[in-house]
C-alpha cells in the first residue's frame, strides 16, 4: 500500500527527499502543495522525475469529498471517502468569530454511547494523522482557501470516533496542523472532545497540548453515566473530574463539560445541584446540548423551553452554562447520521 505523504512533518519530508537525492528545500515545496490539496501532477515546480517517483510510493491526498450538503443555517456537512473506501463525515460551521470545522478521528467508534450514531457498527479503524489533516485540507480547498489564506480558523475534534482512543495519531495531527510550515492553527483554536479516558487526559496535559478540553459528562451520578456511556464502567466520575482538574492545573486551560439533555434522565433539580458541586472551585463551563434524535437509539431530547429552564437553574446556582447552538438539523446534523444513511443506501 502506498504511504500517505500528509502523515509526515517537514523534517520527515526532508528525510524522504534526501533519500531520493533531492535538496532539502523540495520538502517545503511539497508541504505547501499538500496543504493546498494538490495531487502530484499539480506540483509544477517539482522536477517531473521526482513527481513520478513520489506518485509510485505515496498518496498525496488520501480522501475525496464524496458528497456535501448545505444547510439553511450556513453550515455544510461533508462525506469523505478514503482510499480504502471508508466513509466518514465532518461539518463546517460559520460563526461571527471565525469558521469552525468539526473533524473525525476514527472510522466508527467503539465507545458505544447510548445517544450517539457514530458508534453504531463499532470501530472500523483509526485514522492516521495525515488522514485527519486531509479533512481540513479538503474543506479549506472547497472554500477556495490555501496555506496562506485559510478559510478555517477553528477546529473541533468532535466528529466520529474518540480522539483519545487514537492518541498517537491525534497528537501527531495536532503537531502537524499547528506547524508554522502548514496551517499554523493555534492550540487555543482547537477543541478536543473526550468521553473520559483518564490516563490519556493526564498524558495530554503532561505532553503539553494546550487545546480546549471538552469532557462528555452527560450525567451527574455514576449510575446514570454508566447507563448512558459504557466508558463509565471503567472510570468513575471522581477519577474523571480529578483528571480534568489536573489538565487545568497543567495547562491553565478552562475545561468545558458537554451535557446532552436527555428527558427524564439528567434534567432534575438535583442534577443542577450536583453539576454545581462537580464544577466548583476551578474554571470550567457547562455546554448544554439539545439531543439530536437518532432513530437507532430512540432517546428523547427536550424542547427549547425545557433547555432554557435547566440553564436558568444552573445560572441561579452560579454555574457557568450556555445552550450550544445547533447546526445542520435539516441535513442530518448529528455526527454519524449521514454516514449511516449513505452506507445503507449504497
Amino acid at each position: 500500500m502506498p504511504e500517505i505523504l500528509l502523515d509526515n512533518s517537514i523534517d520527515e519530508l526532508k528525510e524522504i527527499v534526501a533519500g531520493l537525492g533531492q535538496p532539502s528545500f523540495r520538502a517545503g515545496q511539497i508541504m505547501k502543495w499538500l496543504y493546498c490539496g494538490a495531487e502530484f501532477d499539480d506540483m509544477t515546480n517539482l522536477p517531473a522525475d521526482l513527481r513520478t517517483v513520489l506518485s509510485c510510493g505515496y498518496v498525496a491526498q488520501p480522501l475525496v469529498i464524496q458528497e456535501h450538503y448545505e444547510s439553511s443555517d450556513g453550515s455544510v456537512k461533508f462525506l469523505y471517502r478514503y482510499s480504502d473506501g471508508n466513509i466518514i463525515e465532518g461539518v463546517y460551521m460559520p460563526h461571527s468569530y471565525g469558521n469552525t470545522l468539526c473533524v473525525s478521528t476514527q472510522a466508527g467508534c467503539r465507545m458505544g454511547c447510548s445517544f450517539c450514531a457514530s458508534g453504531i457498527g463499532g470501530l472500523v479503524r483509526n485514522l492516521t494523522a495525515g488522514e485527519i489533516v486531509a479533512q481540513v485540507v479538503a474543506v479549506n480547498k472547497f472554500f477556495g482557501g490555501s496555506v496562506t489564506d485559510r478559510k478555517i480558523s477553528n477546529l473541533v475534534l468532535m466528529g466520529s470516533g474518540e480522539p483519545l482512543d487514537n492518541y498517537d495519531n491525534v497528537t501527531k495531527f495536532l503537531r502537524l496542523i499547528t506547524d508554522k510550515n502548514t496551517f499554523n492553527i493555534g492550540m487555543r483554536s482547537i477543541s478536543l472532545s473526550t468521553c473520559g479516558i483518564v490516563e490519556n487526559i493526564r498524558k495530554l496535559a503532561d505532553d503539553g497540548y494546550g487545546v480546549t478540553l471538552s469532557l462528555s459528562l452527560h450525567a451527574t451520578t455514576d449510575e446514570t453515566r454508566r447507563e448512558l456511556m459504557p466508558i463509565a464502567n471503567k472510570y468513575g466520575l471522581g477519577e474523571v473530574i480529578d483528571a480534568v482538574k489536573y489538565y487545568f492545573e497543567k495547562t491553565g486551560r478552562r475545561v468545558i463539560f458537554e451535557y446532552a439533555l436527555v428527558k427524564g434522565r439528567n434534567m432534575s433539580f438535583f442534577d443542577c445541584k450536583r453539576l454545581r458541586e462537580l464544577t466548583r472551585g476551578y474554571p470550567c463551563h457547562v455546554n448544554l446540548i439539545r439531543l439530536n434524535y437518532v432513530k437507532e437509539k430512540g432517546m428523547a431530547g427536550c424542547t427549547e423551553a425545557e433547555a432554557q429552564r435547566f440553564c436558568k437553574k444552573l445560572e441561579e446556582m452560579n454555574v457557568s452554562a450556555t445552550i450550544r447552538r445547533s447546526f445542520g438539523n435539516d441535513i442530518g446534523g448529528a455526527c454519524g447520521q449521514l454516514r449511516r444513511s449513505y452506507i445503507a443506501k449504497r
